[in-house]
């Protein structure tokens, strides 16, 4: 009986476990606060940004169907910041096959405001040729650029909200 017991209440736990189980985490190294629906993993890659090579930190999850993610680098020269996030925005883009993007001006607490600084909504197509849409925000705070993204087949409304409404700057 005790067995049944403890199967039920696992089944009862994993049954009460939420799709979005919202956390508030900081993206290192940075000050910038953003709220995950899930345990972040960490990675970094160095890519070329500004010129230069540039380490790009990622913080990101999958959960619900969806991926959410804050990527963030140091390009040493803020005066190029909106330079940069332009491009970062076109090559996101470019690299979906970005279709109707839409953009509007975003600008989380403590960023900078720069006229590149947006939030674009778009709809291309995965590496494998399936459809995806796309919720991005590009934004500045000093010589650092970022990057917070949700990929879906169909970007949960709420869930990119509660998302994108999280970022902000200690």
């Amino acid at each position: 009986m005790s067995r049944f017991a403890l199967a039920a209440f696992l089944l009862s736990l994993a049954a009460c476990t939420p799709t979005f189980n919202w956390r508030e985490v900081r993206a290192e190294p940075t000050q910038l606060r953003a709220m995950l629906p899930c345990k972040p993993d960490k990675a970094s890659r160095t890519v070329p940004m500004a010129g230069r090579d540039t380490e790009i930190q990622v913080l990101g999850c999958d959960t619900g169907g969806a991926t959410f993610a804050v990527l963030s680098g140091d390009i040493v020269d803020p005066l190029k910041d909106g330079q940069v996030l332009a491009q970062w925005k076109a090559a996101t883009l470019a690299n979906m096959h970005g279709t109707g993007p839409e953009g509007r001006p975003f600008l989380p607490a403590g960023a900078m405001a720069l006229p590149q600084s947006l939030r674009v909504s778009a709809s291309g197509r995965r590496a494998d040729g399936s459809k995806v849409e796309s919720q991005a925000a590009y934004f500045a705070r000093g010589s650092r650029v970022f990057q917070a993204v949700v990929y879906a087949d169909e970007v949960p409304a709420e869930a990119a909200e509660t998302f994108f409404s999280g970022l902000r700057f200690e």
